[in-house]
């Protein structure tokens, strides 16, 4: 019975995000952005990349690019999202 009542979600889609780092900035700066303006982030680069369902961690990634698209190699999964 366990696996049928799984089923029913299985097809149900979620927002998948990948947060690449975060940094804060003023109010002043925000509003001074244009084309060209670098925005140094507090990640490093070789950093794992976050991602999440629906703004929950499920898992850590590494960035790689597939044709000329950018997708992310799952290198961990969180615990808790298992």
């Amino acid at each position: 019975m366990e696996g049928k009542n799984l089923d029913v979600v299985l097809d149900v889609k979620v927002n998948v995000t990948v947060q690449l780092g975060t940094c804060e900035l003023p109010m002043r700066e925000l509003v001074e952005l244009s084309p060209g303006t670098v925005v140094q982030l507090k990640q490093q680069a070789k950093e794992p990349v976050a991602l999440m369902a629906n703004g929950k961690l499920i898992a850590y990634g590494e960035v790689v690019v597939v044709e000329d698209k950018f997708g992310v190699k799952v290198t961990e999964v969180v615990e808790s999202a298992v």
